[in-house]
């Protein structure tokens, strides 16, 4: 081959290269597309303290039908953030972030949890209580606080540092309060999931954590401190996860930490940065908690850009896929920094760019964002590109296998009938329902397509309501003609086999 032909070639070769690398990712079929709905400092839900029910339950069916048109299928709901509740049935205070005074529940009476789950499930979300375990207070001002707050009951069990007050970790019965209270939940509700953000031990300030007598008392056997400190968390988290999954197989367990575990100088099963640990500083061992305590996935809050020296974010998206020990990683992504003139901040590819690392890697299942105000708000115009490109289609959950799998029967019954520029879709089943069917997927193809339903593409509509038995395709094109399979799904999202294929014309 002579010298001209070969340049030729390899030219040819690289524009290849160059167009193909430029082709977005195939959409995935399962994918884990969350959100945290922040209820602290009225951060995202209610827009302010002391709304009537009515307006607070329109808000966040306002909220909800925005994140359902951008494709995201969980919603992280804050019920608990300062051992206060933003729901009924709860051993604590209502929480002063609804009515405006702690212990004062919304007018006219209504659960928000309840509710949330309601309206979460109708959209197929997923709905996971978002719960601080270890803070107690959110402020230091005596008249925020209620007379049958745990505080005023056990004033014994909290430490005031820097200005909140906290549970002390370090105490047995601190430990089994929590696990009470969040089991009360798991019970009560009909949650899919069980989720704790980064704050364990407080963040540090200048003062010294004022825990050395409990650590007298229960530290023994322990070499420090902060060995110690760790272990009563660990042993929360051990304990809880036996405790949610006893109560209720499927509910989900899951932990957002702080990004950095550890760092490579400090530990050889580190990650390439420099910055905060949260190992260190927070006293939390996520790394074990993936490999030993039963949690069901790991979700860190990388809320940095590509190449920051402190905390790359390739390089600890690579970290975490790595020390995931087979669980799920989600990655935390900082929707909030997206309008930032800090360094990487500045291009506003930023977050979407994080979006095609995290589709690369088959190591991670999704993302979650924060918050929800800034998705809604837009912020970068992220919220577009999300539904513009990467969740133009719909996606299930991913699997959890170790939680339980079936293969739910679908309905033997099924119709389709053109009606008024439409179609009409209805099934049954000739005999009794299979108990596991949680749900169904409807799939629409092209009259001459290949019914594959590995293709998100195909999805029309997800429902979480093993009693619904129609559906309406109003999306279908005039003249087209299509054929349709559903499936049911189990409460794991678990995907049984298609139904035969019903064919329909739209004249």
């Amino acid at each position: 081959m002579n010298s001209t032909r070969l340049y030729i070639l390899l030219f040819l070769c690289a524009c290849c290269m160059i167009r193909a690398s430029a082709q977005p990712l195939a959409a995935p079929k399962r994918e884990f597309r969350a959100v945290w709905l922040a209820t602290v400092q009225n951060i995202d839900w209610p827009s302010k303290r002391g709304l009537p029910a009515d307006v607070q339950e329109r808000e966040l069916i306002g909220i909800l039908n925005e994140h359902q048109k951008t494709g995201i299928n969980a919603i992280m709901f804050q019920i608990r953030p300062a051992a206060d509740a933003l729901y009924a049935q709860s051993r604590e205070p209502w929480s002063i972030f609804l009515s405006g005074k702690q212990g004062v529940a919304p007018q006219p009476f209504y659960d928000p949890l309840q509710f949330a789950i309601e309206e979460a499930h109708k959209r197929a979300m997923e709905l996971h209580a978002w719960i601080n375990p270890y803070r107690a207070a959110n402020d230091l001002v005596d008249s925020d606080i209620s007379s049958n707050h745990i505080t005023r009951l056990h004033p014994e069990w909290f430490f005031t540092y820097g200005s909140k007050k906290y549970f002390n970790p370090g105490l047995p019965e601190v430990r089994k309060y929590i696990i009470s209270v969040v089991v009360d939940v798991v019970r009560n509700y009909d949650i899919d999931g069980i989720h704790f953000d980064d704050y364990f031990y407080p963040y540090p300030e200048k003062e010294k954590l004022p825990d050395t007598t409990t650590y007298v008392l229960y530290g023994q056997g322990f070499g420090n401190i902060d060995d110690w400190r760790r272990h009563n968390v660990d042993t929360l988290i051990h304990v809880l996860a036996d405790g949610i999954h006893a109560v209720k197989s499927y509910v989900k367990f899951g932990i957002s930490p702080f990004g950095i575990w550890r760092n490579l100088k400090d530990d050889p099963n580190g990650s390439e940065s420099t910055g905060f640990s949260g190992y260190s500083s927070l006293y939390a061992d996520a790394r074990k908690w993936t490999k030993f305590s039963g949690i069901d996935y790991i979700n860190p809050q990388l809320y940095f850009p590509f190449y920051y020296k402190a905390a790359p974010f390739e390089k600890l998206l690579d970290w975490w896929s790595k020390n995931s020990f087979n669980k799920h990683v989600y990655i935390g992504q900082g929707v909030y920094r997206a309008i930032e003139k800090k360094e990487g901040w500045r291009d506003i590819r930023q977050l979407s760019n994080q979006m095609r690392e995290i589709r690369k890697n088959p190591r991670v299942q999704g993302s979650v964002f924060f918050s929800s105000k800034s998705l809604t708000s837009n912020l970068g115009g992220f919220q577009d590109s999300l539904r513009t490109e990467f969740y133009q289609y719909p996606a299930l959950p991913p699997l959890m296998i170790w939680l339980g799998e079936s293969s739910p029967r679908p309905p033997d019954v099924f119709h389709a009938t053109y009606l008024n520029n439409q179609a009409d879709l209805k099934w049954a089943y000739s005999l009794k329902q299979p108990k596991e069917v949680y749900g169904y997927v409807i799939y629409r193809f092209k009259k001459e397509e290949k019914i594959n339903l590995d293709r998100p593409e195909n999805i029309i509509h997800v429902s979480y309501d093993e009693s619904l038995r129609s559906y309406t395709d109003t999306t279908a094109a005039q003249g087209a003609s299509y054929k349709y399979v559903i499936t049911a799904i189990d409460r794991l999202k678990n995907e049984g086999l298609p139904s035969e294929a019903v064919q329909v014309s739209i004249n």
